[in-house]
This record gives structure tokens, C-alpha cells and sequence, in this order.
């Protein structure tokens, strides 16, 4: 286990205990529902004084230093619908590692895929085994259905556990991000994300672009989903050109060991 996640966990902790005394969220206060302002002419978006708090408070995540022009890709799997490996070898020619994250479904019905994207480096996140709105959850509810998808990870492709977890539709509340730091798993959310989930209302390859670099900013947490074409289809020109304004592309581990051990990089 690398060093970001044993200190994590161990920062983790010290969040929950912090949390339990500060927080103005609890599980009662119900859903919060993840949303910004979309970022344009590189500047970073802010999510508001209250989600920025409470995510600070338990060391969640969605956009990096707004001073580095990193950008990290992120994709939400679902299920399959035969874009996903052409996104993967877009990634395997790049040399780009990103974050998978998965649901119960998808390590059911597309194992190997599952297995290829650990093999090319890239890493697994949790993003449920059912896919529920995690918000409605109790504390039992949320650990068994993140172990849940652990265990099933593990048969799949044999990767131990998670450690980046993202809620459903970004649907969450304080007890989510309570219950899985003391649980190990970091909250991971996005600064960048467009309406690209309906498999049956392509708008190609360029809209996906468009979109991508009109949001693009340093420190930008992309969330991608691999269920339309026009994904995979604009990857490739999306990665040359903004390399070509400057950026590079760094995993999760990076964002975190930048955002809490600064004096390692």
C-alpha cells in the first residue's frame, strides 16, 4: 500500500474525529447534491463556502492546485457499451494513467475489461456495487455496500481494495464522507463534467471536445463516462491539444499527496 493511502486512512481519522465536534452537516440534514458553476477561460470553479467546507472537513476532493496545469481523468462505469476499449487504448499510446470508477454491475458483466484497465495501470474506484442513492444510506448500509464491491473487486482482477470513492450521481451528505473515511475510502468528486451519459443521444466526437476544453483548467478532476461514442471518439485530440496549451495528466495519488504532502513535491 503506498504511502497516500496508509497516511490517508491515518489523516482520514483525524478528520472524522475533527468532523464529529465542527461539522454543521449530519446524516439528518439530508441530500446534497454535487454542482458548480462550469469553469471557462481557465479558471477553476468553486463548488460554494459550504460544499468547499464540508469536503475540506473530510479531506474530499475536486480540483487541484490551481497553480499547475495538471489535469486528472477520471471515467464513471456503469455498464458497457463498447467504448471502452478503444478509451483504453487511447490511454495505453498516451502513457496517461486514470480512475475507473465502478459498479457491481460493471465488474459482473465486463470482468475482462475490468482486468485490462488493472493491468495498463490504471486504478479502481469505488463507485458502489448497487448504484444506490447513498445519501438515504445508514452507516451499516454504506459499509456493506462498499465492501461489497471490494470483495467482488478482488475475485474479478485481485486488486485488495479501493480507496477512491465517488456516490452516485453525486448524490451524498456528511454521513457518507464520515462513514467511508473511517472506512479508508477518500471521496473523490469532479471540477469538469458535461452531459455525456445517454448512449442513445450521440452528439460526437466534438461536442465532447468542446466541452472538455472549454472547461479545462489547472487542477481540473475530469469525469468522463465511457457509455456514448463521442468520448472515445474525441480522447485523442482532447489529450494532443492540451498538452499543447501546457497540461499534464496525473493519477489520483498525485492529487492527493499534492493537495496533503506539498513538501513532497
Amino acid at each position: 500500500m503506498s504511502k497516500t493511502h496508509v497516511t490517508g486512512i491515518f489523516i482520514a481519522t483525524a478528520i472524522l474525529a475533527v468532523g464529529l465536534l465542527m461539522s454543521p452537516f449530519r446524516a439528518e440534514a439530508g441530500e446534497l447534491h454535487w454542482g458548480f458553476k462550469k469553469a471557462t477561460g481557465g479558471v477553476p470553479p468553486d463548488a460554494g463556502a459550504e460544499l468547499n467546507g464540508l469536503l475540506e472537513e473530510y479531506g474530499a476532493l475536486y480540483k487541484g492546485s490551481p497553480d499547475k496545469k495538471i489535469a486528472y481523468l477520471t471515467f464513471d462505469n456503469g455498464y458497457e457499451a463498447g467504448y471502452t476499449e478503444s478509451i483504453l487504448d487511447t490511454l495505453k499510446k498516451e502513457n496517461i494513467s486514470a480512475t475507473f470508477f465502478l459498479t457491481g454491475h460493471y465488474l459482473e458483466s465486463a470482468g475482462d475489461l475490468v482486468k485490462r484497465m488493472v493491468k495498463d495501470g490504471h486504478t479502481i474506484g469505488n463507485h458502489s456495487y448497487g448504484h444506490p442513492n447513498m445519501a438515504r444510506m445508514s452507516a451499516s448500509e454504506l459499509e456493506t455496500e462498499w465492501k461489497k464491491f471490494d470483495d467482488r473487486l478482488r475475485e474479478v482482477a485481485g486488486v485488495e481494495r479501493t480507496h477512491y470513492a465517488r456516490p452516485p450521481e453525486g448524490t451524498f451528505n456528511a454521513n457518507v464522507l464520515e462513514v467511508g473515511n473511517r472506512l479508508g475510502y477518500r471521496h473523490i468528486f469532479w471540477s469538469v463534467a458535461f452531459i455525456d451519459w445517454h448512449r442513445d443521444q450521440r452528439k460526437g466526437g466534438q461536442y465532447s471536445y468542446n466541452e472538455l476544453m472549454r472547461q479545462l483548467h489547472p487542477g481540473a478532476v475530469i469525469l468522463m463516462h465511457t457509455v456514448s461514442p463521442d468520448n472515445s471518439d474525441d480522447l485523442p485530440a482532447f489529450i494532443r491539444d492540451a498538452r499543447k496549451q501546457g497540461y499534464t495528466f496525473g493519477t489520483l495519488d498525485d492529487l492527493v499527496e499534492e493537495a496533503f504532502f506539498p513538501e513532497d513535491h
